[in-house]
């Protein structure tokens, strides 16, 4: 090991995770198999990850004295969601290290920043405007044309996003996605979407995760494969710009960078995310090493773990829609689907459009992998029209 480089941090240590939910879970999970103590703060009490963890603090994530005290009994503090203030990170930082650091988190955590990041850098990002008000944003859609005008901060899944074909619907998109700032984004010609992986050490070594074909709906996830079947130079030049991206930004942890592949053939990036991310919940029956057990790895200086695929595989999420009317989705009959395995993530309440789990399954090919876990959704007795209101 080089002199003055950052130490391993041994299996017995705590792990700290700002946030408790299905991701953060999912991570205590893994640590736990690996023989790590875990603690947890999130502002639910009955966040998901209080099954896995040893010490939950429940507090805001703008709670810096919570923070710390968290941080003040762990190793390593890592996260599982990016909206966390810079000085909340900071002040963790004093007690333990944060992996991503604040830095990092500080340019990914505002969507208007994080295009202006990209672009300053080179990577290949779809015509956008950041704007202050009403007036910028009609201003942006005569510029731009038929848009989407997304909050800078937080509104995942869909929310915090508003459809604008003319600038006269300008005011009431600007109030739908806040009334603060926000980025207009030309509408592109998607032919598909995918998403990369990098996981990368406080050292600077690093490795890639192939990359995951994606299919939204209404902005909320419904299905991933992987590895994608992508022609190879996509998959090179999708690869090349997210190493390009985390070695930039110098993340320490995950880095998943969702990409569009145009009509035209040419890739442009769509978002970041510094953690752990939905698309590659596959990584746990495709991978040798899952995402989760690759966090872990990464932010604990542990070898990193292979990402070659043993089986292609798929998933399919499942949201609150499932349980409307008071149905209780059929487990029983989708689980015998052979392949197919369900995964719960402990949520105590069910509404629509929440993602309360996801079915996974293998396959001798992506497309087989993705087949058996439709067909296993379908077992559960969803009812379509639910779904597509999500």
């Amino acid at each position: 090991m080089t002199p003055g480089a950052p130490r391993p941090i041994l299996p017995g240590a705590t792990i700290g995770i700002l946030g408790g939910g299905q991701l953060g879970r999912m991570t205590g999970l893994a640590a736990r198999a690996m023989g790590y103590d875990v603690h947890v703060l999130d502002p639910d009490p009955s966040c998901p990850a209080r099954a896995v963890a040893s010490r939950v603090i429940t507090a805001r994530f703008d709670d810096a004295a919570a923070a710390v005290e968290l941080a003040s009994h762990c190793a390593v503090v890592t996260l599982e969601i990016e909206q966390i203030a810079r000085p909340v990170l900071e002040a963790v930082a004093q007690h333990a290290p944060v992996r991503p650091g604040a830095a990092v988190v500080h340019v990914i955590q505002d969507r208007g920043r994080q295009k202006e990041w990209l672009q300053a850098r080179g990577v290949p990002v779809g015509p956008f405007r950041t704007v202050m008000s009403a007036d910028d944003t009609a201003a942006a859609v005569r510029a731009l044309g038929p848009s989407v005008v997304k909050s800078c901060f937080g509104g995942y899944d869909g929310r915090g996003q508003a459809r604008v074909a003319d600038p006269a619907q300008a005011p009431e998109a600007w109030t739908t996605v806040g009334g603060r700032r926000a980025v207009v984004e030309r509408f592109l010609d998607i032919a598909l979407e995918l998403s990369v992986m990098v996981a990368r050490r406080p050292d600077g070594e690093y490795v890639v995760y192939p990359p995951a074909v994606n299919h939204h709906t209404a902005g909320v996830l419904t299905w991933s494969m992987l590895p994608g079947p992508l022609p190879a130079p996509i998959v090179e030049q999708a690869t090349a710009i997210a190493v390009d991206i985390a070695q930039g930004l110098g993340v320490q942890g995950l880095l998943a960078v969702e990409l569009f592949v145009l009509a035209d053939g040419s890739l442009a990036v769509n978002e970041l995310a510094p953690r752990p991310h939905n698309t590659y919940h596959a990584s746990e029956r495709a991978c040798v090493t899952s995402q989760f057990e690759q966090l872990v790895r990464a932010v604990c200086m542990l070898p990193l773990g292979a990402t070659d695929v043993v089986q292609p595989a798929a998933i399919v999420n499942l949201l609150g829609n499932l349980w409307g009317g008071g149905r209780q989705p059929d487990f029983v009959r989708a689980l015998e689907r052979p392949g197919v395995r369900l995964h719960l993530y402990g949520k105590t309440s069910a509404r629509p459009g929440r993602k309360m789990g996801h079915l996974s399954s293998v396959g001798d090919a992506p497309d087989e992998a993705l087949a058996a876990s439709l067909e296993a959704y379908e077992r559960l007795g969803a009812d379509p029209a639910a779904d597509d209101a999500a």
